[in-house]
């Protein structure tokens, strides 16, 4: 997908009308995109913030910091403590809700500006309970705003020269990876993201979860990636896996390989329980 000047100018436009915007930075395509976007503005005041956590994959964050650095943002890094709330920690179906509720009450306590996010027109038609935090908030979405889905803010971001960003695979916080109603540990998203480095590094997937379900743990994989794993690569995928997962005294669970599904751990509401964008 290409995009427009008109696209362009009306995501300026949308920017320009708060005069001063937060920018909520995960890591991920959208945030980094829209913070670039922000940043390159010149006429519009902006400050990054970063929320750190368990939760949080390292590469996002260090990812974040190089690009902060090198376009000379202004970058806050913050815990938002979603770690200290136990409805958090519980992992119900609207943990993102928790979750946000903390991160933008968090930025709106260490800054006047315009909180927004980086959430596009794909995300509305998706179970989003973090949307209704955002509400609550006052947190804008300009990309909504100027009628950009995925693919268009991949566009951006390819004609800004994003191009570690561009292609990024979705990837969603480390919490996402725990089955709706297992408790929510720091120790076990650890080993969540060190299982997951490790298979990156050891096949270059497109997509990669560890899936942790209360009697096994699911590997799962892009279609290609699935497709062309050898037996022997299975085995040691599947070893290194289970020393990770033993490594903090926990006892030895089946490890299986699956398809990648996007949100495969989260037992789905109905669609009337779908958040508005207000």
């Amino acid at each position: 997908m290409t995009v427009g000047a008109d696209t362009m100018e009306l995501l300026a436009s949308v920017l320009r009308g708060w005069r001063r915007v937060a920018v909520a930075v995960s890591g991920g395509v959208d945030s980094m995109t829209l913070a670039a976007v922000a940043h390159q503005l010149g006429d519009v005041e902006v400050e990054m913030f970063h929320a750190v956590s368990p939760a949080v994959p390292s590469s996002a964050t260090a990812r974040v910091r190089r690009h902060a650095e090198e376009q000379r943002w202004r970058l806050h890094i913050i815990g938002a403590g979603e770690f200290s709330d136990p409805d958090y920690l519980t992992n119900p179906v609207n943990r993102c809700f928790y979750c946000k509720t903390h991160l933008y009450g968090a930025i709106v306590a260490r800054t006047d500006a315009v909180v927004v996010s980086g959430t596009n027109t794909d995300d509305l038609s998706d179970y989003r309970p973090g949307l209704s935090a955002a509400g609550n908030h006052g947190v804008q979405h300009p990309f909504v705003a100027a009628g950009l889905n995925k693919s268009g803010v991949r566009a951006i971001a390819r004609v800004l020269g994003l191009t570690d960003v561009a292609e990024l695979p979705a990837a969603p916080c480390l919490a996402s990876r725990i089955e709706t109603g297992i408790p929510i540990m720091p120790r076990t998203l650890g080993m969540v993201d060190e299982i997951e480095t490790a298979i990156r590094a050891a096949l270059n997937p497109e997509a990669v979860r560890c899936r942790v379900q209360t009697d096994k743990l699911v590997i799962e994989l892009d279609e290609s990636a699935l497709g062309r794993i050898s037996d022997t690569e299975r085995t040691e995928v599947a070893a290194q896996a289970a020393a990770v997962w033993t490594s903090g005294g926990r006892d030895t669970i089946p490890i299986e390989f699956a398809h990648y599904r996007r949100g495969a751990s989260f037992r789905h509401p109905t669609p009337d329980q779908l958040p508005q964008v207000r």
